[in-house]
């Protein structure tokens, strides 16, 4: 699920630059909708103590089992790697949706126990990118080893409730984060879809014949 959301968020300039016009102008309103929406529930989930962790989870695997949907139903040759991809990030959210059905406690120690190890998967991926993905993922990696450490020690020094708290805030910020990522790729989008279209070629005029023709079917 984690990963689905790190490949987002480091593929959005690219994306917002490389768009077609047509195709910006369809994706810009969802990234800007599912922006605010990310940010809405980050800062809800934030100040929300008896729910909060609930709301992350279900937030993530409504997003997860979406996304996992598209991935599956997408036709891409004879690459299945989308496709399994999608299948797992699928069905990872439809086990954090499970999980965020639960009353009670349940969500915050899945999120105590997943927050460290998301961010380390986060950092991998980031590093296995290179160039300035690279540079990213050596930053979540230092900020996956602090965050792990703060939230041992604060279970261990004081009480595991704390605990489950700070990796809520911690989830919480990095939905935030996300959010202002697909705000900003929205922004990219509506520019990209403000160009105008590339010309498309004209009929063919006999010019190119003598030298093997262009390649436009006459």
């Amino acid at each position: 699920m984690w990963g689905t959301l790190t490949a987002v968020v480091s593929g959005t300039a690219t994306t917002a630059a490389q768009a077609d016009p047509a195709v910006a102008r369809r994706a810009w309103p969802r990234w800007l909708a599912l922006g605010v929406a990310f940010l809405l529930v980050a800062g809800v989930a934030a100040f929300w103590a008896s729910g909060g962790a609930r709301l992350l989870l279900a937030a993530l695997g409504l997003f997860a089992v979406v996304r996992g949907a598209v991935l599956v139903a997408a036709r891409d040759g004879l690459d299945q790697r989308p496709r399994g991809l999608g299948a797992g990030t699928a069905v990872a959210g439809g086990a954090a949706l499970a999980v965020a059905a639960v009353p009670g406690a349940l969500a915050g120690w899945v999120l105590l126990a997943a927050t460290p190890l998301a961010l380390l998967a986060a950092s991998v991926v980031l590093l296995a990118r290179g160039g300035a993905a690279r540079r990213g993922g050596l930053v979540v990696l230092v900020w996956s080893a602090l965050v792990t450490v703060l939230l041992v020690g604060t279970g261990l020094a004081t009480d595991w409730d704390r605990a489950r708290g700070g990796a809520t805030l911690v989830t919480a910020f990095g939905v935030a984060v996300l959010g202002l990522v697909m705000v900003t790729g929205s922004a990219g989008l509506r520019a990209a879809a403000a160009r105008p279209a590339p010309p498309q070629p004209a009929g063919c005029a006999g010019c190119a014949c003598s030298g093997g023709g262009c390649g436009i079917p006459r």
